[in-house]
């Protein structure tokens, strides 16, 4: 039987107050681990790790900015210093923002171009970042597991969201790139993959996707009718794929990027 715990595990979640980021967390701790609940909401922070640590979990609060290398270092040495190593890290955080969306009725020529920067930098540095910083440790521990957060915008032109696109699909290069230099270096003490959710409502796109009455706005009802399995994804159903990844069940994946849409990027829409 391979193992799927994550018991002890000293874990980081950047993006750890978002939707997506709750479900994660949750799934470390069910899976024995102990998490670093980062993001930039404090309150929504201790909020999170107050519920594990009465539920008899264990996790630890973290409050940065992952564009802030030194908001990010503080956080390691927070870690560090009471749990004495880190073994893995959950790049969550990144998403789009109202700046970086093209609507139709405005020209291709006069878009937001630092709109659209400000995102492709949240997406790519924000998950470059943390791992420089944190990976530096799990390297120091010996043994680790690092998963960044792909999307189905990585590897088809999805509209409105150019900086998210380009974003993500420079995600999936560098995921690629740094799994083999880590495994040049450290062969299969530390791998790195990518987690690719398909359509998951979250605070970010829910305008984007649903009316105010919960209906599909035209958007909305383009990607289920794109989706196989004609909904949007539960957060919840992120959470096998990624203990996997974080696991020593995957120990000889590197590299890879998991999708988990609904067959989403399987489908040509025919």
């Amino acid at each position: 039987m391979m193992d799927f715990s994550l018991k002890d595990k000293v874990i980081i979640v950047t993006g750890g107050t978002g939707i997506l980021g709750k479900s994660f967390v949750e799934a470390i701790v069910e899976a024995g681990g102990i998490v670093g609940v980062l993001g930039r909401n404090k309150y929504v922070a201790q909020e999170r790790v107050a519920a594990i640590n009465r539920a008899g979990g264990e996790a630890i609060a973290l409050v940065a900015d992952v564009l802030d290398e030194a908001q990010l270092v503080q956080a390691k040495e927070t870690v560090l210093a009471k749990y004495g190593r880190i073994d893995g890290l959950v790049n969550a955080a990144g998403g789009i923002m109202p700046e970086g969306v093209l609507q139709p009725e405005e020209s291709v020529f006069d878009m937001n171009l630092q709109g659209m920067k400000n995102v492709m930098d949240l997406n790519l540095w924000g998950t470059i970042l943390p791992t420089q910083v944190f990976g530096d440790a799990i390297a120091k521990s010996g043994k680790g597991s690092i998963v960044n957060i792909s999307s189905m915008n990585s590897k088809k032109a999805v509209t409105k969201v150019l900086g998210y696109n380009m974003g993500k699909a420079a995600v999936d290069c560098y995921t690629q790139w740094f799994a083999v230099e880590l495994a040049n270096r450290y062969g299969d003490s530390i791998r790195m993959n990518a987690l690719a959710p398909g359509f998951f409502l979250t605070e970010q796109n829910r305008n984007l996707l649903t009316q105010a009455d919960g209906t599909f706005t035209p958007r909305g009802a383009a990607v289920i009718k794109q989706t196989p399995f004609k909904r949007f994804g539960n957060p919840d159903e992120l959470k096998g794929t990624l203990v996997w990844l974080l696991s020593d069940a995957s120990v000889f994946v590197t590299g890879a990027m998991i999708c988990v849409d609904g067959g989403f990027s399987s489908f040509s829409g025919v």
